[in-house]
Order: C-alpha cells, then structure tokens, then sequence
C-alpha cells in the first residue's frame, strides 16, 4: 500500500517551473526572429491561474502578457504586474476608461469600437494605446477588408488629436495548426496587406499574427510579437518534437474501499457488472469537479504506480476504480491526468477520447471546488 498525501478532494498542481520551461522555448524562437513574445493568461490562465502563470511567464522572457477581455487585463495590473497587456475583446457597455488609465492596450475592431476607445481616452486625459485588428479570414472578431482603411483613417485622427497611440496591428490564424493548409498563406497576404495601408496612413504600428501554433512552425510570421498561448502550458497544438512540459496535474485521493462479489453491478444504470471478486476505491471526484460524464466506461486514472480502469458512471461527485486484487491505502494518490511521464493519462489523451481539444480540458478545472496549489514557484506550495 502506499501512504496517504494531504490534499483536497480534487485538485490541480501547477508546475510553473514547466511553465517557465515552455516559455523559454518558446522565446527563444520568437527572438531568433527577432520578435517579442506575448504569453497570454486569459481564462484565467487557460485554467491554471493567471497571475502566477503571468509571473513566471515574464520571469522566463516573455514580456508582454494577454488577457482578453478588460477585466481579466485590470486583474493583472492590480496583482502589481507592470508589464505591456492587451485586451482585446469585450461588450459593448464596457467602460475603456479604466483600462485606459491603467496602461492597458486595447484592440479596436470597428470604428464603432475605436469611437468608444477614443470617448473614453477624452474622459480620462489619458492616451490609449491602441491595437487595431483585421479580420484576414478567422471571420470571427476584427475588421472586415472593407472596412479597414475607414478604420486606419479614424485611427490617424484620433492619433493627431493626441488621445492615441496606433501601437500595432494584430490578427489571428485560422489553421496554423493544420501544417501546410492554403489558409495559412493566404491569411498572411492579407494580413501584409492590411499592414502596408496602415503605413500607407502614416502609422509605424508593430505587427503580431503567429499564435503557438505559427510560433513553433512559422518563423517568417513572427514578425514583431508573437502571441503563445497553450503552448506556454506545455500542451502542443502541433505534430512537433519541442520539449514542451504538460503543467498541470489533476488529482484526488481513495476515500474508501469495498471488495465486491463476482456478478454486483456498479453506479447509476448498473453499466458495468463485476466478472470476477474484485477491489473497488472510491474517488471523491466527479463531473462537478471536471469528470466529463462521457468518459465513462473510457477512462483509466494512475494509482499505485499503474493505471487502473474507471468502471460504471461517473458521477456528479465521486467515481469508482476497479483494483482487482490489490488494496490501495485511504488516502492514496490519485492521477487523473497528469505530464504522462510515468504513463499516467494525460489533458491530450481526455481531449482525444471526448473528441475535443486539449485546451478545453484544462480550462474546464477552473472550478469552484476544485483547490489549486502551485509547485516549481516561490508563490505557493502543495500540501
């Protein structure tokens, strides 16, 4: 048996020295393009916290940070983070003026949108700093092709009228994972495009398109920052061999166990029945807690140095392995993803089974009941 660990019920560990490892990675190939490397931080870290995420990102090279919307951005000012943020989209009665004040950068989509900036920037007697976005053919947020030169002309006056600053322009790949599809060229055309009527008005904005993806693959599209996203979490959107580190663990604890006789049947609808005399452990961890209910019946979790299979439903609040002859203690370790260093099951291998991303398993353990602890880092330890 092995010896029971303090920990909550579920919990993540984050690993920022993997993070701090990833990032260097990923900085050294932004600067031997000669770009800058944004991390970005948004949803809450893609699950794994921002602000100690920011921390280690900045203290492993990268110097420009990523929140999405405006709240998340403030968030990291108020942590005492002083480094360059972008925001970049949010509702529209959302007041620009505090993030104005406190230095943020702040992306204009429309003209609709840079009126509001520039409303807000006279409010506060403060210079925004602003990103204008092209919409190169995401055809999600940013501005169309043709309503770009009527949105780099506003952004000149405005710029002349001393309420801001055009600092870049910035858009975003639809397939740069997808090595070698058409739309990667093509975007970049566009987006070269839209730069030369940016300069064509007069701005010497910076230019950023590659996200991990294009990081890692396309250094012709580096151009003056890069902007990593899940890659700087170690999880890899793309077939290469960079020593990415997985940083996060999600893990629980056995909280009881049962030996049941061949032929008992386990959980809601009785879907699996017992072949033989068996060993079940009880994990207090279930969908509530980022268990997706659909992985019942296909999910394995390490414990006790082996992956052991989940069996019947997974449930709102608990799940059950089958151990088969062997007894774990109360309290032993349970790895529901990890690194898959010691062949634990990994956010890649849920992703892959469940039929979605890897980014969508990561971000979904941000959850109320779910602690999260930090290892590799000066800012809060495990139990």
């Amino acid at each position: 048996m092995t010896e029971a660990f303090s920990a909550p019920r579920a919990e993540v560990v984050i690993d920022l020295a993997a993070i701090r490892h990833n990032v260097a990675l990923l900085a050294g190939k932004a600067a031997e393009s000669g770009a800058a490397t944004m991390a970005v931080v948004k949803g809450d870290g893609y699950g794994h916290g921002a602000v100690p995420v920011a921390r280690a990102a900045l203290a492993a090279g990268a110097t420009w940070l990523g929140g999405c919307s405006l709240a998340e951005s403030l968030a990291l000012r108020e942590a005492g983070i002083t480094a360059p943020i972008l925001s970049w989209l949010d509702t529209p009665d959302v007041d620009f003026a505090p993030g104005i004040a406190a230095g943020i950068d702040i992306t204009a989509s429309s003209r609709q949108e840079l009126a509001r900036i520039v409303k807000a920037a006279s409010a506060t007697g403060s210079r925004a700093r602003v990103h204008l976005k092209i919409d190169t053919g995401l055809c999600r947020n940013g501005c169309p092709n043709y309503e770009w030169p009527a949105l780099v002309t506003n952004a000149v006056e405005a710029a002349k009228m001393g309420v801001l600053d055009v600092v870049a322009i910035w858009s975003h790949f639809a397939c740069a994972d997808e090595l070698g599809h058409p739309s990667i060229e093509s975007q970049a055309k566009r987006f070269d495009d839209a730069y030369q009527v940016a300069r064509d008005a007069g701005l010497s904005p910076l230019r950023h398109l590659a996200n991990s993806a294009a990081t890692l693959t396309r250094p012709e599209f580096h151009y003056d920052l890069v902007r990593t996203g899940i890659a700087i979490y170690g999880l890899n959107p793309v077939p290469t061999d960079d020593d990415l580190r997985p940083a996060m663990t999600f893990r629980s604890a056995v909280v009881l166990l049962k030996r049941v006789r061949s032929g008992e049947a386990v959980s809601y609808g009785q879907t699996w029945t017992a072949q033989r005399d068996t060993t079940l452990a009880l994990v207090p961890a279930g969908y509530a807690d980022g268990v997706p209910r659909t992985l019942s019946g296909r999910m394995s979790v390490w414990l006790d140095g082996r992956r052991r299979p989940v069996v019947g439903r997974v449930c709102m609040d608990q799940l059950v392995v089958d151990c088969g002859d062997h007894e774990p203690a109360i309290g032993a370790e349970v790895v529901l993803f990890g690194q898959g260093t010691l062949g634990e099951p990994t956010a890649r291998e849920w992703a892959d089974t469940l039929g979605t991303i890897d980014y969508e398993i990561v971000t979904g353990m941000y959850r109320p009941r779910v602690a999260r602890c930090y290892v590799g880092g000066a800012w809060e330890e495990c139990a």
